[in-house]
């Protein structure tokens, strides 16, 4: 199981900063990643994704330089940092996990991830 914390109401150009941390079992050599669906939209989109083999990341053109990922030093939690937050970042977030063994990241598929958090919702708006 998958816990996601953070999220909710801010402004345009503030932050907001989510978690993911997995309850009941250790994640090894896992990705991390973070997909999102607005509500006009019928698909999630990646966001952006952490490596627990070689903490490498992965981000969409959409939020890069915008958002960072990191994790704690034993990598079972992972943070991501949302700054310069726009109205279109508005979507329900959620985290989800598989297992990467020695592979790199690439950009994620949701039917491929295995265990997921509930959602989160992310509004930006004035």
């Amino acid at each position: 199981q998958l816990v996601q914390s953070g999220g909710g109401l801010v402004q345009p150009g503030g932050a907001l900063r989510l978690s993911c941390a997995a309850s009941g079992f250790t994640m090894n050599y896992y990705a991390i990643c973070w997909f999102r669906q607005a509500p006009s939209s019928e698909r999630k989109e990646g966001v952006s994704c952490f490596n627990q083999g070689d903490s490498g990341t992965w981000y969409s053109d959409s939020v890069k330089g915008r958002f960072t990922v990191s994790a704690t030093n034993d990598k079972n939690t992972v943070y991501l940092q949302m700054n310069d937050l726009k109205p279109e970042d508005t979507a329900e977030y959620v985290c989800a996990t598989k297992w990467l063994g020695y592979n790199s990241l690439t950009a994620p598929l949701s039917w491929e991830y295995d265990y997921w958090s509930q959602r989160t919702q992310v509004t930006v708006s004035s």
